[in-house]
């Protein structure tokens, strides 16, 4: 990610927490304080965002040095460091709090998205995130899922078709086939086109049209194997992911039905940060 990208997103996080100045700080911390400070993962989990850190860091004070000593995607046990810093001791003790949760908050959902990549190895399906991202943060997010070993699905409105319910209710019953066909006609020749499912029913009249793929909304497992029988009977060469109720104790039962991808929305809105400390040394 380049500095043009996220320098804005951090000096409003910046601002944010800081505001005028740092009152605690500038009351009892000397300006010329040189100290030191290590940043340590206080459990397990996987690395997301350490040069979201250091740019934090970088912009409160420019001479402070940084020394990463792990890297994005690294799984990181209990109580080790990962990241060295020295310099003015108000500029590391401002910079401290919004660098850290950048981290915990991209960690946890790398550290969610790998549990459930590792959940699903040795099946055909993908683990993938949705856009239930956190307004203004996606892009970050996204990356944080891809560190985890996900893959991203679309990245908005803007850059593939989803027929979703709510389109089909709007268009009050008409054929998917007949819909899919339209969505075709008018996107350009590379822009995959997408139709969500809430029955087998559904999902036979969808294996009939040009989609994509076909999105089977909260469906159960056995459902799901008989979306996967009624593809494979109809011949038809179209991606299948299953999405809604899906969590790490029922993903490996969806994965082994013989889909190619699964949605997880609690990837990034309900993953749980992982608890990151800085501390003086």
């Amino acid at each position: 990610m380049k500095p043009s990208q996220i320098d804005p997103l951090l000096k409003a996080a910046l601002r944010e927490d800081v505001g005028s100045k740092d009152l605690t700080s500038s009351a009892l911390i000397p300006k010329s304080a040189f100290v030191k400070a290590d940043i340590a993962f206080k459990e397990n989990g996987v690395l997301c965002g350490i040069g979201l850190a250091e740019r934090v860091f970088r912009l409160v004070d420019e001479d402070l040095r940084f020394l990463p000593v792990a890297e994005d995607g690294e799984s990181i046990e209990k109580d080790r460091e990962i990241a060295y810093i020295e310099g003015r001791g108000p500029s590391i003790l401002i910079a401290e709090r919004t660098a850290l949760n950048f981290l915990s908050r991209l960690s946890g959902i790398a550290t969610l998205t790998r549990a459930f990549v590792e959940k699903v190895k040795g099946t055909s399906a993908k683990i993938m995130d949705t856009r239930k991202t956190t307004p203004t943060l996606r892009f970050l997010e996204r990356y944080a899922v891809k560190t985890g070993g996900g893959v991203n699905h679309r990245l908005g409105l803007f850059d593939e078709i989803l027929i979703k319910d709510n389109h089909l209710r709007i268009l009050l019953n008409q054929p998917l086939t007949e819909i899919v066909a339209r969505a075709k006609a008018s996107a350009q020749k590379k822009t995959a086109v997408g139709v969500e499912v809430k029955n087998l029913k559904e999902c036979a009249e969808a294996l009939k049209s040009k989609a994509d793929y076909i999105l089977l909304d909260n469906l159960s497992v056995s459902e799901v194997k008989e979306a996967v029988a009624l593809r494979a009977k109809a011949g038809a060469g179209i991606d299948l992911e299953v999405s809604g109720g899906i969590w790490l104790g029922n993903v490996r039962e969806y994965a082994e039905t013989g889909v190619e991808r699964i949605s997880v929305g609690s990837l990034t809105h309900s993953s749980p940060a992982v608890d990151i400390s800085l501390n003086m040394v």
